[in-house]
Protein backbone atom coordinates (compact mmCIF):
# COMPACT_ATOMS: atom_id res chain seq x y z
CA UNK A 1 0.00 0.00 0.00
CA UNK A 2 1.51 3.32 -1.02
CA UNK A 3 1.46 6.52 1.00
CA UNK A 4 -0.82 9.42 0.00
CA UNK A 5 -3.14 7.05 -1.87
CA UNK A 6 -6.83 7.92 -1.91
CA UNK A 7 -7.68 4.24 -1.41
CA UNK A 8 -6.03 4.29 2.03
CA UNK A 9 -8.56 6.77 3.38
CA UNK A 10 -11.61 5.10 1.86
CA UNK A 11 -10.83 1.52 2.94
CA UNK A 12 -13.42 1.36 5.75
CA UNK A 13 -15.25 3.45 8.36
CA UNK A 14 -12.24 3.50 10.71
CA UNK A 15 -9.85 4.82 8.04
CA UNK A 16 -12.38 7.49 7.08
CA UNK A 17 -12.65 8.50 10.75
CA UNK A 18 -8.85 8.70 11.13
CA UNK A 19 -8.57 10.74 7.93
CA UNK A 20 -11.27 13.16 9.09
CA UNK A 21 -9.66 13.59 12.53
CA UNK A 22 -6.28 14.39 10.99
CA UNK A 23 -7.86 16.81 8.50
CA UNK A 24 -9.55 18.61 11.39
CA UNK A 25 -6.25 18.82 13.29
CA UNK A 26 -4.49 20.07 10.14
CA UNK A 27 -7.11 22.79 9.65
CA UNK A 28 -6.89 23.92 13.28
CA UNK A 29 -3.08 24.13 13.07
CA UNK A 30 -3.43 26.07 9.81
CA UNK A 31 -5.67 28.65 11.49
CA UNK A 32 -3.32 28.91 14.49
CA UNK A 33 -0.35 29.52 12.18
CA UNK A 34 -2.24 32.16 10.21
CA UNK A 35 -3.45 33.88 13.38
CA UNK A 36 0.08 33.90 14.83
CA UNK A 37 1.50 35.51 11.71
CA UNK A 38 -1.34 38.02 11.46
CA UNK A 39 -1.05 39.04 15.12
CA UNK A 40 2.74 39.23 14.80
CA UNK A 41 2.46 41.42 11.72
CA UNK A 42 0.07 43.82 13.46
CA UNK A 43 2.29 44.06 16.54
CA UNK A 44 5.23 45.15 14.37
CA UNK A 45 3.48 48.52 13.90
CA UNK A 46 4.55 49.45 17.46
CA UNK A 47 8.26 49.21 18.38
CA UNK A 48 7.43 48.39 22.00
CA UNK A 49 5.69 45.18 20.83
CA UNK A 50 8.51 43.94 18.59
CA UNK A 51 9.62 41.09 20.88
CA UNK A 52 6.12 39.56 21.23
CA UNK A 53 5.73 39.97 17.46
CA UNK A 54 8.93 38.00 16.86
CA UNK A 55 7.73 35.27 19.21
CA UNK A 56 4.42 35.05 17.35
CA UNK A 57 6.34 34.56 14.11
CA UNK A 58 8.35 31.78 15.75
CA UNK A 59 5.19 30.12 17.06
CA UNK A 60 3.54 30.48 13.65
CA UNK A 61 6.57 28.88 12.03
CA UNK A 62 6.32 25.93 14.41
CA UNK A 63 2.65 25.52 13.48
CA UNK A 64 3.59 25.57 9.79
CA UNK A 65 6.14 22.82 10.49
CA UNK A 66 3.49 20.76 12.27
CA UNK A 67 1.22 20.72 9.20
CA UNK A 68 3.29 18.40 6.97
CA UNK A 69 4.17 16.34 10.04
CA UNK A 70 0.46 15.72 10.65
CA UNK A 71 -0.01 14.68 7.03
CA UNK A 72 2.89 12.24 7.15
CA UNK A 73 1.76 10.70 10.46
CA UNK A 74 -1.77 10.37 9.06
CA UNK A 75 -0.55 8.58 5.95
CA UNK A 76 1.71 6.25 7.92
CA UNK A 77 -1.18 5.38 10.23
CA UNK A 78 -3.55 4.76 7.32
CA UNK A 79 -0.97 2.59 5.57
CA UNK A 80 -0.42 0.61 8.76
CA UNK A 81 -4.17 0.11 9.14
CA UNK A 82 -4.24 -1.49 5.69
CA UNK A 83 -1.44 -3.87 6.59
CA UNK A 84 -3.43 -5.10 9.58
CA UNK A 85 -6.30 -6.02 7.31
CA UNK A 86 -3.94 -7.74 4.85
CA UNK A 87 -2.48 -9.80 7.70
CA UNK A 88 -5.95 -10.72 8.94
CA UNK A 89 -6.96 -11.82 5.43
CA UNK A 90 -3.82 -13.97 5.11
CA UNK A 91 -4.49 -15.61 8.48
CA UNK A 92 -7.99 -16.67 7.35
CA UNK A 93 -6.63 -18.48 4.29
Amino acid sequence: MSLFSHENRERNAETRRVFAAFELAHTIVDFLAAFSFLAGSILFFWPAWETPAIWLFVVGSVFFAVKPTLRLVRELKLAAMGREQDLADRFRE
